[in-house]
């Protein structure tokens, strides 16, 4: 196949590659961190709320753009400290986020669900649309009352934290843009961090 019997859209995928690669400097320059964080105790469970910070680089912008959906996951486990032992997991909740640009309607599309989000099918995602990315990636940023875990299933007289951790999830690109990502440290946004669970309910 000679270089003028290469189909345009070749070249399109190539193209998004070499900017995305081009730009993974700026992406290693992102610090992610988080502002309101922490569990709340109330009747009927107990409620994660956490906002975060972070830009997205001009290559992965780009992307975004031109159709590429970014998936992200936020994940928190309740685990119980068990000092003979190792610690017990009582609870493990997953957020899925599907971010997506919608051309002929010029808005942006995000799906959230407690299960991973499909290339084939949205299944029971909840979807919202937004005018702009910014309010699009205000949602990502931000999380509301989670419930990773019921009252029963907390003993008052244990000792409990919570790990959290939050990323994009690079497994979930075209598989030409993992080539340049996946792997590649400079790639990494995320956040951890783990927290004492206060059992005392809140006024």
């Amino acid at each position: 196949m000679n270089l003028f019997s290469t189909p345009w859209w070749l070249w399109r995928l190539t193209g998004l590659v070499l900017g995305l690669i081009l730009h993974v400097g700026a992406f290693a320059q992102q610090t992610l961190q988080s502002g309101d964080f922490g569990v709340r105790a109330e009747e009927d469970g107990y409620f994660l709320q956490s906002t975060f910070d972070f830009d997205l680089p001009v290559g992965v912008e780009d992307a975004l753009n031109k159709g590429v959906p970014l998936f992200f996951v936020a994940e928190v486990d309740v685990v119980k400290e068990r000092w003979y032992w190792s610690d017990k997991v009582i609870t493990h909740n997953e957020r899925h986020m599907r971010l997506s640009y919608q051309p002929l309607s010029r808005r942006w599309k995000i799906y959230i669900s407690s299960q991973p989000i499909a290339h084939t099918g949205l299944g029971v995602a909840m979807g919202q649309s937004f005018d702009t990315l910014a309010e699009a990636l205000a949602m990502v940023k931000r999380v509301t009352r989670w419930k990773i875990a019921e009252q029963r299933q907390i003993d008052p007289n244990e000792k409990y934290r919570y790990n959290f951790n939050f990323r994009l999830d690079l497994s979930q690109l075209p598989r030409p843009l993992q080539m340049g990502a996946i792997g590649d440290s400079e790639w990494a946004l995320s956040f951890t961090r783990s927290q004492r669970l206060i059992i005392d309910k809140s006024e």
